[in-house]
């Protein structure tokens, strides 16, 4: 029998890798040096590795003529269930970095929890994966503490991004009933147990870059339940522009 909580929960961990892959896809050649350019594409293409893992995965539960490239490129835009964070648009180098960092930060935890899974392939994706990781969350780290502790250009702009970024960064950390039911399962990873840890990472870092901690009261969220951002739409009008015309279509 399928297991439907189980393939919404990989969706739900696999769509935030694949809309920011997709996000930092659209800054290849724009970045404000060559290395940085190279290394923000390098991660891009190991956020889309760890996803077609996860797809691969997730097409076996599935069966019949699901694949990894339809499960990326033909669902609708409410069968995503990536957190909003990861869809808003690279305004800037400093909102860029300001993303990659929020989100790495919580992706590292996931993962470093995620390896104790009772499901041995989410657990081997998790081994596979975190070692990527953890680079890049050391390279948004770093370049949170260089734009903060920078010019007074390059810190107001950070502040500005971290300040606009973080009404997302609540949504981390909500369950659906699918995460609840996975996590009764000692398959999930109990995100409502990492919220503490991560604000104070979060927080050392941006203390470190001379950065003020927004205070925030209410928070966006609706991505995990397929809600999402006005910004939604136009990501996957690019993503799956070639499979929808030319359906059928293999590499």
């Amino acid at each position: 029998m399928m297991n439907n909580n189980l393939i919404q929960y990989i969706y739900g961990i696999a769509d935030n890798s694949l809309i920011l892959g997709q996000r930092l896809g659209e800054l290849c050649g724009h970045g404000p040096s060559l290395e940085t350019d190279i290394a923000m594409t390098n991660i891009s293409l190991d956020l889309f590795g760890q996803v077609r893992s996860y797809y691969q995965y997730a097409a076996k539960l599935i069966g019949g003529d699901a694949t990894e490239d339809t499960i990326a490129f033909l669902r609708k835009e409410r069968e995503y269930k990536n957190v909003l964070l990861v869809e808003q648009p690279s305004q800037d180098f400093a909102y860029s970095i300001a993303r990659q960092f929020l989100f790495d930060v919580y992706h590292l935890l996931v993962l470093e929890e995620l390896q104790n899974s009772k499901d041995e392939t989410l657990s081997a994706i998790a081994k596979k994966s975190i070692k990527e990781v953890s680079y890049h969350t050391r390279f948004s780290s770093d370049w949170i503490r260089r734009l903060g502790d920078g010019t007074e250009e390059s810190h107001n702009r950070i502040q500005i991004a971290i300040n606009d970024l973080w009404i997302f960064t609540d949504e981390l950390f909500h369950q659906t009933d699918a995460d609840k039911a996975m996590v009764t399962e000692g398959i999930g990873v109990d995100v409502t147990l990492l919220k503490g840890t991560y604000f104070k990472k979060v927080n050392e870092i941006l203390e470190e870059s001379t950065l003020e901690i927004p205070t925030i009261e209410y928070f966006q969220k609706g991505g995990k339940q397929g809600i999402h951002s006005e910004h939604m739409g136009y990501i996957l009008t690019e993503l799956q522009f070639m499979q929808r015309t030319y359906p059928n279509m293999t590499w």
